[in-house]
């Protein structure tokens, strides 16, 4: 397990890991059954993408509304007086139009080896509405003692991203500092076994799924495979670690 620390300078930014807002952002609480309608949280891939990372949340009392209009960037919210602490205000500012920043001030202080990256909040990905603001993916090193802004991609003419008091706007995921790996291609007896890995798999779906497969009013059909060797394989590795870990 790693150990995350975190200081900011506005509480109400306080981060949290992030969780699965069900009903809310995820979609709403269908169960797993004939005539279900499908929702994110449905996919068990992306549900366990969405909790990977770290959430944090707008801090402030007003919404801010960022249009674009005539190819020029709008930023619309009431910050308040400057409060004269000798910081950026109002916090958001535009960067060449295609961009915005927020004066974020958030450190994150994660171990050697090891770097956050800031990305879209996964209910980016299922909003229908397309107000969600785009964190531009940004890697920082454990070494720099303070994210100072966020860069935010400005929305399509005619569109409004909308920043809500206490609503998730961006996630960040610690992941190794270095991208330390070679793309080979497989051999061909590493091949022909996960080859077989996929045919045994698709011979086992109805006898792994018999009491979890459901179609949806869409007509997509949906098992529980995944599902039943993702439990396995963690009630494995749960056997196989030294006690104590």
């Amino acid at each position: 397990m790693h150990t995350v620390k975190y200081r900011m300078i506005d509480s109400r930014l306080r981060p949290r890991q992030t969780k699965l807002e069900v009903p809310g952002w995820a979609g709403q609480r269908e169960p797993r059954k004939d005539g279900s309608h499908e929702y994110a949280w449905h996919c068990v891939p992306f549900s366990e993408s969405a909790r990977y990372g770290i959430e944090v949340f707008y801090p402030f009392d007003n919404e801010l509304h960022v249009t674009t209009r005539e190819g020029h960037l709008v930023l619309e919210g009431d910050f308040g007086p400057d409060p004269e602490t000798g910081l950026q205000w109002p916090p958001f500012r535009n960067f060449g139009d295609l961009f915005y920043t927020y004066q974020i001030l958030l450190d994150l202080k994660v171990e050697e080896g090891l770097a956050i990256r800031i990305e879209p909040h996964p209910r980016f990905y299922t909003d229908p509405t397309e107000t969600v603001p785009i964190a531009v993916p940004a890697l920082l090193r454990n070494w720099w003692p303070m994210m100072n802004f966020a860069l935010f991609k400005s929305p399509a003419e005619g569109r409004t991203h909308i920043f809500r008091p206490n609503e998730p706007f961006a996630q960040i995921i610690v992941i190794p500092a270095e991208s330390e790996f070679e793309l080979v291609e497989m051999g061909e007896e590493e091949a022909a076994e996960r080859e077989l890995q996929s045919r045994r798999i698709h011979e086992s779906r109805e006898t792994l799924s018999a009491d979890t497969h459901w179609t949806s009013s869409t007509n997509t059909v949906f098992d529980g495979t995944y599902r039943h060797i993702l439990g396995a394989a963690k009630a494995k590795s749960k056997k196989q670690r030294p006690k104590g870990q």
